[in-house]
């Protein structure tokens, strides 16, 4: 696609020269300009030739600028060129089990890794090629994202529907021998490729001296699986072998050139169960060490273990000043906090440790069971507005009702995702809303400081 230029940030080192709206960008330095990553790598020189095109007519301009300071060109499409889909079939595919007539983009599936450089998104390596692995590579585009599910070729092709996805794991032993960090996702399936099966898939990665991260997350599935493949969510037992297995290869020096790699309590390589599994299992949740960096936090690895340390921190390492300790024994609220049944038992841990302090607010946690999509989904994130609705209608909900944010999309107009808006919630249930973000200070400022006060969707 032509990488038209649709404005030109002001003050920028583009806004000194000719540039113009409209104008289409074709190379920098004698490199073609094809997307975004074309752009990225060779616009970060200090020294500029950039070749465009208005009308009819191409010129040639050069400039200087900052080592990877922006140049200052913002074009008409993100990604400066059609965005790739997913060529896989996966069994456990999510967007595969969405109930018909949502909206239309919650049923595109991408698998592009240039949204993996720029937004951390996992690939699967099945649609890349040759020629796009060595520009990775000479790009030096690090750490690469990809979800794996299993190391055994056979079964990755049955896994993923696609003749192409064994083949494709060798792209893995090209990123790590041109010393590219990775980062790997197991989706797990009981039956399929847990047990002895997840044991030779770590082996396999390994072996890898690249490897960063693997974390496992359980498959996810809701009640809309009608002539897709029988599959079928852990059991507790499952869970804990699945944590076990994990444990034995956290207990050991890893195999081949990854023993030099310490494990994620001293800094070094991850190798964690999500969040889900350690819930499914009733096991206790980790503390912060076992998850390191925290490399895959976004997938609920984690997430649990970090924001109840940070909670834990402000108040009784760091204090609450910014929270004026002498209201402590003045301040009353009554607030509902709703969220998924996954993180329910947290908050209610975040709102008892807050009430050690501040004795006379009452914080009602309600679980929302997931009758849109199946009791089964238990996140937050996945949280419509009419479950939300119907199950605290009868509620005596206090002075406001917070949500978790991610039941809302940031794309589209704040939306959950039957449509409806925290507004809409409001004025339904009768009672201020507000979406909050999934940190323990915007939880402590929300409550304690008041903020819900301003900027709240009032019915």
């Amino acid at each position: 696609m032509p990488a038209e230029i649709t404005a030109v940030t002001p003050r920028s080192p583009a806004a000194r020269t000719k540039i113009a709206p409209g104008d289409v960008l074709l190379s920098i330095n004698g490199h073609a300009i094809g997307d975004i990553l074309d752009y990225r790598f060779y616009a970060a020189a200090r020294r500029l030739a950039l070749t465009l095109r208005r009308g009819s007519r191409e010129y040639t301009l050069r400039l200087r600028k900052g080592e990877y300071d922006d140049l200052g060109l913002e074009f008409a499409n993100g990604l400066m060129d059609d965005q790739r889909r997913c060529k896989n079939k996966c069994v456990f595919c999510f967007i595969d089990q969405l109930p018909p007539d949502l909206r239309e983009s919650l049923y595109i599936k991408d698998d592009d890794a240039r949204l993996g450089f720029l937004f951390g998104n996992y690939i699967t390596l099945t649609n890349l090629t040759g020629r796009e692995a060595a520009r990775i590579i000479e790009m030096r585009l690090s750490p690469i994202n990809v979800s794996v599910h299993t190391m055994n070729p056979e079964l990755r092709c049955k896994m993923m529907g696609n003749p192409n996805a064994g083949g494709s794991l060798a792209y893995l032993g090209a990123f790590a021998q041109a010393e590219l960090d990775l980062n790997i996702q197991l989706v797990l399936c009981p039956g399929w490729n847990d047990g002895e099966e997840l044991r030779f898939t770590l082996r396999e990665l390994l072996k890898l001296p690249t490897v960063k991260s693997i974390a496992a997350v359980p498959v996810g599935l809701t009640k809309y699986r009608e002539n897709l493949t029988p599959l079928r969510p852990f059991t507790r037992e499952e869970a804990r072998r699945v944590i076990e297995i994990f444990e034995e290869f956290r207990s050991v020096a890893p195999p081949g050139p990854a023993a030099t790699s310490p494990l994620a309590s001293e800094g070094g390589l991850e190798l964690c169960c999500s969040d889900e599994f350690f819930l499914i299992a009733q096991r206790e949740m980790p503390g912060v060490e076992y998850y390191g960096e925290f490399r895959q936090i976004e997938n609920g690895v984690g997430l649990w273990a970090s924001l109840r340390q940070e909670m834990l921190d402000l108040l009784w390492r760091d204090g609450y000043d910014d929270y004026d300790p002498a209201r402590a024994d003045g301040l009353t609220l009554r607030a509902t906090i709703a969220t998924g049944t996954a993180t329910a038992p947290l908050l209610r841990f975040l709102v008892d440790e807050m009430k050690k302090i501040w004795h006379n607010i009452h914080v009602n946690v309600r679980a929302i069971d997931n009758r849109f999509f199946g009791e089964q989904v238990t996140v937050a994130g996945l949280l419509t507005g009419q479950d939300i609705i119907e199950q605290l209608r009868n509620d005596d909900l206090g002075e406001v009702l917070l949500l978790p944010c991610a039941c809302f999309s940031r794309l589209v107009e704040g939306q959950t995702l039957d449509g409806m808006t925290e507004g809409d919630i409001a004025r339904a249930l009768g009672v201020p809303v507000i979406g909050v973000g999934g940190s323990a200070q915007v939880l402590l400022d929300t409550l304690i400081g008041g903020d819900w006060k301003q900027g709240s969707f009032l019915p």
